[in-house]
């Protein structure tokens, strides 16, 4: 739940920022909340991308706010939510998914499943 918490926060902080670009950080955020705890089948089944995806939209929105990012008070504190939603995110892949390397075999078999399916032949 903290996990949910913590990016709905960021998505309120980047939504209060307006623009276009914040607004869309915001819904990115906000998207990836509901598909945190989105009762789904789907959903459940491709959590682990989920996390995935939730830690690697956080790093890029960090590396942006680090290139252009105004350095007010604000920013240092949605930056700091983002590292916290990070680490338990990471904490969740470990105890959940087995940690980083087996997210990322799945994620490649899952890459490759759908390349073989979008070619109709078999994938190295």
């Amino acid at each position: 739940m903290a996990i949910v918490v913590l990016a709905l926060s960021t998505a309120y902080i980047h939504y209060t920022l307006g623009g276009l670009m914040f607004l869309m950080n915001a819904a990115g955020y906000l998207v990836l909340a509901v598909a945190m705890v989105a009762p789904l089948s789907i959903a459940s089944k491709y959590r682990w991308l989920i996390r995935a995806a939730l830690i690697v939209f956080a790093l890029l929105t960090i590396g942006g706010w680090m290139m252009f990012g105004a350095r007010i008070f604000l920013g240092y504190l949605d930056k700091g939510i983002e590292i916290v939603l990070i680490a338990l995110l990471f904490v969740e892949m470990v105890r959940y998914d087995g940690g980083p390397i087996a997210v990322a075999q799945r994620g490649w078999a899952l890459a490759m499943s759908i390349l073989r399916r979008f070619t109709g032949r078999s994938a190295a």
